[in-house]
């Protein structure tokens, strides 16, 4: 992971271990084969495409339907 997308990921999202839940939830849509939302560069690792892509404003904190349900039955 690069710095420049932490520090601009953390702008948007100041909230640490929300931060780390988001990233964590996205690298694993991403491993399982969804498409990034933003420009990749060939240098980008999972973990830096999915900060930019909180840093660009294209993922919010909200949960989903699904992820309250799971929450809930807990």
């Amino acid at each position: 992971m690069k710095t420049h997308y932490i520090e601009e990921a953390a702008k948007v999202v100041p909230n640490k271990q929300q931060l780390i839940n988001m990233v964590s939830k996205r690298l694993r849509e991403l491993s399982a084969g969804s498409r990034p939302m933003v420009e990749v560069d060939l240098q980008m690792g999972l973990a830096d495409v999915a900060l930019a892509e909180i840093a660009a404003g294209k993922l919010t904190s909200e949960a989903s339907p699904v992820d309250l349900e799971a929450s809930l039955a807990a």
